[in-house]
């Protein structure tokens, strides 16, 4: 969709430029935006809840050999070892407070010195979600982060952090 396109073009234009040697992606869903992504990690894990985005996801990037892809969800799914670069793109709004917490922790642990946090969500109130966009978001600011980047529509928000020591 435009929508989603938009979305992926100002995610990938907000990270800082670099190459990144390990990457993890949250909620890779069909693997467009972790094909943006790809490009410049040395090794990305792309982790999802659905098996039938993977499947679609595998198949899109079955030329990528520098992408991992694995079934799960988080936090209880949460791949180990350590990372220079994570995004968690419209998921954090399923999880309860208590999970997301234990997601930031968990992220805080696995990103290196100076790692960055990449945070999209979709703002909108949504009736069957336990927490909102903005909540998810704000879970992240003043707490080991700085903020690089945040920028908003009336859609999303989008947040790029960098992990204090």
């Amino acid at each position: 969709s435009k929508y989603e396109e938009e979305k992926y073009n100002a995610t990938i234009a907000a990270i800082p430029v670099g190459n990144y040697n390990q990457a993890l992606e949250i909620g890779c869903s069909i693997g467009v935006l972790t094909g943006k992504i790809a490009t410049f990690c040395n090794h990305l894990v792309a982790i999802d809840i659905s098996n039938t985005a993977l499947t679609q996801a595998k198949e899109r990037l079955k030329s990528a050999s520098n992408v991992e892809f694995r079934l799960g969800g988080i936090p209880t799914a949460f791949p180990q070892g350590n990372f220079d670069l994570i995004l968690m793109s419209e998921v954090g709004y399923y999880l309860s407070m208590e999970d997301l917490l234990l997601t930031r922790a968990k992220i805080s642990n696995a990103l290196n010195q100076n790692g960055i946090l990449v945070l999209v969500h979709w703002t909108h109130f949504v009736a069957d979600y336990p927490l909102t966009g903005d909540e998810v978001h704000n879970c992240f600011i003043d707490q080991g982060f700085s903020r690089l980047h945040h920028s908003a529509t009336k859609d999303y928000r989008l947040d790029v952090l960098k992990k204090l020591n």
